[in-house]
């Protein structure tokens, strides 16, 4: 029976101090529920070593299992950075905005930002290119409605949603009913494939994110001497370039999403992460009088 299942999966089998192979401990887990998150990938990543899975299977399938924990607040584009078009616009003030940006899509609004009226498609201006069409322009007659949702939400409800509804962008809404950004489904997928390059990927230079005055999301990228000069900081970038190389090398190794640390004034915690890489960081200024600090080299925020 043994040698059958060699012969079948076409090497050697490697088992653990119960006997068990690999392969069976992995079907033990499809066919029950594992003890916890951790436990099933502590198997997938032996397996993606084991060569039965490849790395980028792997990665997608912790973008999966971090989709369901994550929430839009974590990805969201901010209202500051939101690309808008106002509802009185003619056809000639709109179309350098659609060019410049090079988006599809595009919130509408009204008095100020917290009054979004509709969602613009950059397609449902072609009709207004033929000859003595656009004196008939009227912004309002082809807006699409807006999709309200709280920043809350859990990405894997908001995937749902997204497929069932066909939209592909919703505003986000804070606690008082105002907006606080938007989020794109694309947005969504990369956390699970990774950068998507198209059409809806905001201007490459905008690493930081921020929500309020203590809190921001950063890409793992952003260099550090760009974030030495948005945060007032003058953490060192001697051997490492990236804010997600001063945090791995701060703890030591490649962390896994929801681990923290602090750095002079400010805690950062990882939002995405997977077998490869850090993707996102959430930067909040923190409680000086309650939590330790880690120095890292010598230097820190502020100091």
């Amino acid at each position: 029976m043994n040698e059958d299942r060699q012969s079948r999966s076409g090497g050697n089998i490697e088992k653990d101090g119960s006997g068990r192979s690999l392969m069976e401990r992995i079907g033990q887990f499809l066919q029950g529920e594992p003890k916890n998150r951790e436990e099933l990938l502590s198997v997938l990543r032996e397996a993606q070593d084991n060569a039965i899975l490849d790395i980028d299977a792997l990665a997608m399938i912790e973008g999966v299992l971090q989709v369901s924990e994550m929430q839009v607040r974590d990805i969201m584009i901010p209202r500051s950075q939101m690309i808008v078009v106002d509802r009185e616009m003619s056809l000639q003030e709109v179309l350098p905005i659609v060019v410049d940006s090079a988006h599809s899509r595009y919130p509408v609004v009204g008095e100020n930002r917290d009054e979004v009226i509709g969602i613009l498609l950059a397609k449902d201006l072609l009709p207004y290119f033929q000859l003595g069409s656009e004196d008939k322009f009227n912004l309002r007659d082809i807006l699409r409605p807006p999709a309200f949702i709280p920043e809350s939400k859990r990405l894997n409800v908001l995937l749902k949603e997204f497929r069932s509804s066909r939209n592909h962008i919703a505003i986000v809404v804070d606690e008082y009913g105002g907006v606080a950004g938007m989020v794109t489904i694309e947005d969504v997928l990369e956390q699970i494939v990774g950068e998507i390059e198209d059409e809806h990927d905001y201007e490459d230079d905008i690493y930081i994110m921020e929500h309020n005055e203590s809190q921001a999301t950063v890409k793992a990228i952003t260099p550090i001497e760009d974030f030495n000069e948005h945060f007032n900081t003058d953490f060192s970038d001697d051997g490492f370039d990236t804010i997600g190389g001063l945090v791995m090398n701060a703890l030591g190794h490649l962390p896994k999403r929801g681990e923290s640390i602090s750095l002079g004034d400010f805690n950062f915690r990882v939002l995405r992460a997977d077998s490869r890489r850090v993707h996102l960081i959430q930067v909040k200024r923190r409680n000086q009088e309650s939590e330790p600090v880690v120095q890292h080299g010598r230097t820190g925020a502020g100091g």
